[in-house]
């Protein structure tokens, strides 16, 4: 029998990005889930922050040169890779010079919430999209944790639905203690309309709030994670009500094991 294919897409990984609850699942669930036998491919933004020589990264040029048009604009779409060796997993980052260059990850020096914060999340998304589609790697779950990735199961069920490569990818969010203050960009709803995606698709997020970008992703996905302890309270109701498998938090000695168990459940469940 093939191996399971899991696509693992996250807002933070060590040690690319200083050590948090985030960064640290980021890291270890890939090689725990590939160490159970699963086949694995990891993506996270190439924030300007991070140490390029360092770390190892270097583009892969195959996999770059597309644009991709976001608020009537074109964004060249750069793919780079590098290695953690005493895992054997590879991550992929998503970069692009107007979104991802600058020297932080979601807010200035001075602590502000970037503007441009909301197209960062569509480029990324859309982005380890297409990069999926030109590695000709088909997943059976995608697996998105943070704020940043919250349009993943959107694009997966609305955009990409009828992708051969993502006909039949379940799809799995996390949503952590990460709130950002006040909303997203206010036309950040216009800016996600498309012939695949309509204003009653994303009705939830006409006022952008990280817990309506949360309750957003929690619409389209197929199951849902709660990977901090102290989770928006709103959204632990928005989930129960939507009646989908709910993980709650889960202790860093079981997650991998826990969340290994909840990903073949939502595998089993209604197979193509």
């Amino acid at each position: 029998m093939a191996k399971k294919k899991i696509l693992f897409i996250s807002q933070e990984i060590t040690p690319y990005l200083p050590d948090s609850e985030m960064a640290h699942i980021g890291r270890y669930l890939p090689q725990g889930i590939q160490d159970k036998g699963k086949e694995i491919r990891t993506f996270m933004p190439r924030y300007g922050c991070i140490n390029e020589r360092r770390n190892q990264l270097h583009e892969v040029i195959r996999l770059s040169g597309m644009n991709l048009i976001i608020n009537d604009t074109d964004h060249p779409l750069i793919i780079k890779v590098a290695s953690i060796q005493a895992a054997r997993m590879q991550v992929y980052f998503i970069d692009n010079e107007d979104y991802f260059q600058r020297k932080y990850v979601v807010k200035d020096e001075k602590g502000e919430f970037f503007p441009d914060n909301d197209e960062r999340a569509i480029f990324f998304a859309r982005g380890v999209f297409e990069t999926v589609k030109k590695l000709r790697w088909p997943p059976d779950l995608i697996y998105c944790q943070g704020w940043i990735t919250s349009l993943v199961p959107l694009y997966l069920k609305k955009e990409y639905n009828d992708d051969p490569m993502f006909a039949h990818t379940k799809v799995v969010f996390s949503s952590y203690n990460d709130q950002f203050q006040g909303c997203l960009d206010k036309h950040f709803p216009e800016k996600l309309l498309s012939e695949n995606i309509r204003l009653e698709d994303i009705q939830v997020v006409q006022e952008p709030t990280h817990t309506n970008v949360n309750k957003l992703a929690f619409d389209y996905s197929d199951g849902i994670i709660f990977n901090s302890k102290d989770v928006d309270p709103a959204l632990k109701e928005y989930a129960a009500e939507s009646g989908k498998p709910v993980t709650e938090y889960t202790t860093p000695e079981d997650y991998i094991d826990n969340y290994s168990a909840f990903f073949d459940k939502i595998l089993a469940e209604n197979p193509a």
